[in-house]
């Protein structure tokens, strides 16, 4: 399967579970996909860090307007009742717990919910932290959206993270091609799995529940 197709599974599986009403920040990569893909009866405000509130979906092409682009740079439309702000506010609604859900890419995920996802600490290419930090002790709610294995085949999902920190225990649900995954007072429990067990657990770098899948 296509990277891109890959990345559309992830993000159509999350964007089911976005309840109607809430006012949701999409993160950097893989995220930014679920306004596209959330069911059309559901109004869901989205909230961007570089300052707009309630934008809507990749416009058509050829009508792109380079003033109104999300956090990932990309293109988008603006819907009825949008509101357009600084920074210093975007921040604000934030760090002032006005986010219900985040949703975030990662590098890394560990099994207490630990996010690792603004660095790979690589000599000669600059980090990128944005808001994350923000976001994820600010958002009610934070679930991961990432691919299940990184390019060398070697696990995102870890028993401690290896990779400089975003967060400490706030990651509640990891969604990638193979799995939904609930992180839990107990540990990480499997709520659906898209591949056969052998191969989820074998690919998983920390323990997981899969009795219930």
């Amino acid at each position: 399967m296509e990277a891109e197709d890959v990345s559309r599974l992830i993000a159509r599986r999350a964007a089911q579970d976005v309840q109607d009403g809430m006012v949701v920040n999409l993160g950097i990569g893989i995220p930014t996909l679920v306004a596209d893909l959330v069911p059309a009866d559901r109004e869901i405000i989205y909230h961007s860090e570089n300052g707009l509130i309630g934008f809507g979906p990749a416009p058509e092409k050829g009508r792109e307007d380079p003033d109104l682009i999300n956090a990932s740079k990309d293109p988008v439309t603006l819907l009825a009742g949008a509101a357009v702000c600084d920074s210093l506010t975007a921040f604000s609604m934030m760090r002032g717990g006005h986010i219900d859900l985040a949703l975030m890419g990662a590098y890394q995920v560990s099994a207490d919910g630990s996010l690792a996802n603004w660095t790979l600490g690589r000599e000669g290419v600059p980090p990128g932290v944005g808001g994350a930090m923000d976001l994820a002790v600010g958002s009610r709610n934070l679930w991961a959206l990432m691919n299940h294995s990184d390019k060398n085949g070697a696990p995102r999902i870890v028993r401690e993270l290896t990779l400089p920190i975003t967060t400490q225990r706030r990651v509640t649900r990891i969604y990638t091609e193979k799995a939904v995954i609930d992180v839990t007072p107990s540990g990480l429990v499997a709520r659906e799995r898209f591949c056969p067990v052998e191969e989820l657990v074998a690919s998983t770098g920390a323990p997981l529940d899969v009795s219930g899948v």
